[in-house]
């Protein structure tokens, strides 16, 4: 008792604050792929921050450009030729990583989270320590969840933050596959998805490798199916007349085509684009049986609505897969 009043007040408030319980368990248990993340997300920032002060060298040099045919200097030999090499090269490069770092977090929940200890039976000895199944997989998937929520959020701010006038920065456009996930809220969705993928294979494998080559799969295949279909989340503006010949240069363009006498819209129909006249295009038009020229596309205005449109789609994805992992460890322990 002496020993015990002796402690300082100070000293037993850090005790009290530090984890304790399950949340201790799982982060010693996994703390090798703690340490992996913390070592990824400094990677990400040294990166980011070095692109940051590179910024202003990748956009001294960078003019006003346009279209091949319009006045201005063609923008991709613009960017050919003075864009900072160093500044596109870590921003093309941390862009796939925040946006498939979803895939050996899934690998990660299968294998190692869930898999490896319902294959040693070390999960079964947890829940015969006064903590039941449920409890146990909700600190499982809380606590990743957390730190995994945290650090692709500082991830994607800090991205935005080093892309700060975008519009005129030499990466890849905003629709892109890899620079699109990783500028929105989607990119922490997709994290959460694999990560209640992951622990679905776990549970439904029972063992560490079979669970880790299934949560993989499975999460990269509902990547590429969902960016598939990503054009189709929200609807396209299509136009017509010289506008569909001239879209803006950040515009997603989905499809070209002309329009016949009849007003049937043909995709892909370039047969007078390439008349070097105002005359020379109506003639042509003409002798084709063409009376307009129209274009779908995706504006830049439409990158919310559609990360808006797919964080809700794999939030769902993952919510469902959380909630089959938890209906299924209850049906097998019950």
């Amino acid at each position: 008792m002496t020993a015990l009043a002796a402690v300082p007040a100070t000293d037993r408030r850090q005790v009290r604050l530090a984890p304790r319980g399950l949340t201790w368990a799982v982060l010693r248990l996994h703390r090798t792929a703690l340490y992996l993340w913390a070592a990824g997300l400094m990677a990400v920032t040294a990166g980011l921050v070095w692109a940051y002060i590179l910024r202003e060298a990748a956009l001294a040099d960078m003019g006003a450009c346009g279209l091949p045919g319009s006045s201005l200097s063609d923008c991709s030999t613009i960017q050919t030729i003075t864009a900072d090499d160093t500044y596109r090269e870590i921003m093309e490069m941390i862009a796939p990583g925040i946006t498939f770092v979803m895939v050996p977090v899934a690998a990660w929940a299968g294998g190692a989270l869930i898999g490896r200890e319902l294959e040693s039976g070390t999960a079964r000895l947890a829940w015969t320590q006064s903590v039941t199944p449920m409890r146990w997989l909700a600190a499982k998937l809380a606590v990743p969840a957390l730190l995994l929520t945290a650090g692709i959020t500082w991830a994607v701010l800090l991205n935005n933050w080093a892309l700060a006038n975008g519009n005129r920065i030499p990466t890849n456009d905003w629709y892109h596959p890899t620079t699109y996930a990783s500028t929105g809220p989607v990119a922490v969705a997709y994290v959460l998805a694999g990560l209640a993928l992951g622990a679905l294979a776990g549970l439904v494998t029972r063992k560490a490798l079979p669970a880790a080559g299934v949560a993989f799969a499975a999460t990269l295949v509902f990547y590429i199916v969902l960016t598939q279909y990503r054009p189709s989340l929200w609807p396209a503006d299509t136009v017509t007349g010289p506008t569909a010949l001239n879209l803006p240069p950040d515009a997603a363009a989905l499809e070209h085509g002309a329009v016949t006498t009849t007003g049937e819209h043909v995709g892909n129909n370039f047969a007078c684009v390439g008349s070097d006249s105002a005359a020379d295009v109506r003639n042509c038009m003409e002798r084709s049986g063409l009376t307009d020229f129209w274009a779908t596309y995706h504006p830049r205005s439409h990158f919310w609505p559609l990360h808006l449109v797919e964080t809700g789609i794999v939030l769902a994805v993952a919510a469902l897969a959380t909630a089959t992992a938890f209906w299924l460890l209850r049906r097998r322990t019950a």
